[in-house]
């Protein structure tokens, strides 16, 4: 199951950024990771992960995430302290 999330994780750090990841497995892998995911207003989730907290947005007319979401992702993954590299090391 782990090679879902690296295949994911791989497509998110690799440029060009992806344009066809689904929320939902955005929502799985932050779920894999061992965050904490929380709806808060609207569209918003609140996500603790590694004890860094940030802050992203379900998409409002697809399930689709757009690229500029998941540059969003991305910048917060690195601030938690998840990478490829670091995945691969922990789970791999």
């Amino acid at each position: 199951m782990s090679h879902k999330y690296q295949v994911l994780l791989h497509s998110i750090f690799q440029g060009p950024l992806p344009g066809n990841v689904h929320w939902r497995e955005v929502e799985s892998l932050l779920h894999h990771l061992g965050a904490t995911v929380e709806p808060i207003l609207g569209a918003r989730f609140r996500v603790l992960l590694n004890q860094h907290e940030f802050f992203l947005h379900h998409p409002h007319h697809s399930n689709v995430c757009s690229k500029q979401e998941i540059k969003h992702l991305r910048e917060c993954l690195l601030g938690a302290g998840i990478t490829p590299a670091a995945y691969d090391e922990q789970f791999g």
